[in-house]
């Protein structure tokens, strides 16, 4: 997505407050849309590493995420933001649920109210710069991973699993969004 481009505010709940730049948006940390695509691949997750220029730089992440542009749908929004970063609007999506994550980043007061779906599809992966490689998980060796390496998993993937999909994380693991 372009910096210049127009995205909602919106409030906690998701309706619409206003437009404004996504710059702008950023730069006074106003409430705006973002969705997330949790990708199965069959029985597997598949999981991103940022490139250098991404914000969780060199971590794993989920493969779908991004701005929803002002005048799109959730699901349009979802469905371009596959393209753009799976190479596929061939995807099925189920709804999982809503949160707002707000973090400091790369210079940005990002928050965003992450709209997030479970998306499957059968195509050929097509990563784009966003992204530097891809890895499967079967939940076992996900669960495991998050027990053994848990530091290469990014604060998105974080903030998703603690919401949506918490049986995955170990027991000891401290919630730091509630």
């Amino acid at each position: 997505m372009n910096s210049d481009e127009i995205v909602t505010i919106v409030d906690a709940s998701g309706a619409t407050l206003r437009q404004a730049l996504k710059t702008e948006t950023h730069k006074h940390g106003w409430l705006h849309k973002t969705v997330i695509g949790c990708l199965r691949y069959g029985d597997d997750w598949v999981f991103v590493r940022q490139a250098a220029d991404r914000q969780d730089a060199g971590l794993l992440v989920l493969p779908v995420g991004g701005h929803v542009m002002a005048g799109e749908s959730d699901v349009q929004g979802l469905l371009r933001e596959a393209e753009e970063e799976i190479g596929t609007r061939n995807i099925t999506y189920k709804y999982v649920g809503q949160a707002r994550f707000h973090r400091q980043v790369i210079g940005r007061d990002e928050n965003h109210l992450f709209i997030v779906y479970e998306i499957t599809t059968d195509d050929p992966i097509v990563l784009n710069h966003e992204a530097v490689a891809l890895q499967r998980f079967t939940d076992d060796e996900l669960r495991q991973a998050l027990v053994d390496r848990p530091k290469i998993f990014g604060e998105g993937f974080y903030f998703v699993f603690e919401k949506f999909y918490p049986d995955y994380l170990p027991a000891s693991w401290a919630n730091r969004w509630d």
